[in-house]
């Protein structure tokens, strides 16, 4: 872990997702989409780093990050959770393969959607959101995090579909190959696809199923 960090602020995003701001070190920077390892500088805790994706812009003079918890598990998630400002956190330098490499379509089921949380807000700000397109899976309404932002950006181009309740405007289905037939008319542009493995596994057989080259498919590898 190269950097010390300081928690700024904290604040629920959704019922079990948290919105942090932390102190951004002289000299960093990172592409949208790539991740970093957190850690939460404590004699217990230093050594159980977990990858997270930063969301905010590039620019930015601090470091954002939007995080899920997961009280099951009772572990890192939860304690960054608790965290108060001023807690120091420590931090690795940029990695992954996720990061844009033209128009296309998102394939995001759960906290997947933080890597394009980063990519969006990017070519939004460059007025670069022409021909792109979001399908995001949920259990439940409640669950998606920054619905309000993605439709306002997307408009008709959010699909969110929740597998776990029926609500208006949602889809009530998996994302599965017969969604994925219905819902993208080319399968030649670039797919980009975060989730949990099994979700990412299945997303990536079903897309070059239906016709998608390998090589255009962008996910962490």
């Amino acid at each position: 872990m190269n950097h010390p960090v300081t928690l700024l602020r904290s604040q629920f995003v959704t019922h079990d997702v948290k919105h942090f701001i932390v102190s951004k070190p002289e000299g960093f920077s990172i592409v949208p989409g790539q991740g970093v390892e957190l850690a939460i500088n404590r004699p217990e805790l230093r050594e159980q780093g977990r990858p997270f994706t930063p969301t905010g812009l590039a620019g930015d003079r601090v470091l954002e990050f939007t995080i899920k918890a997961y009280p099951d598990h009772a572990g890192v998630t939860q304690a960054l959770h608790q965290l108060e400002p001023g807690a120091e956190l420590l931090m690795s330098e940029p990695f992954g393969t996720i990061r844009y490499e033209g128009p296309g379509v998102f394939i995001a089921g759960g906290a997947g959607i933080t890597p394009f949380l980063a990519i969006l807000r990017d070519l939004a700000g460059k007025g670069e959101l022409d021909g792109q397109t979001l399908i995001f899976s949920n259990k439940t309404p409640r669950d998606v995090i920054c619905e309000r932002e993605l439709r306002h950006v997307l408009g008709e181009r959010c699909i969110l579909t929740c597998t776990g309740a029926t609500a208006p405007g949602y889809e009530n289905r998996r994302v599965d190959r017969a969604f994925l037939e219905e819902m993208v008319s080319d399968f030649t542009q670039r797919f980009y696809v975060c989730g949990p493995p099994p979700f990412m596994d299945a997303i990536n057989v079903a897309l070059t199923d239906l016709g998608a080259h390998p090589e255009s498919l962008v996910f962490e590898r």
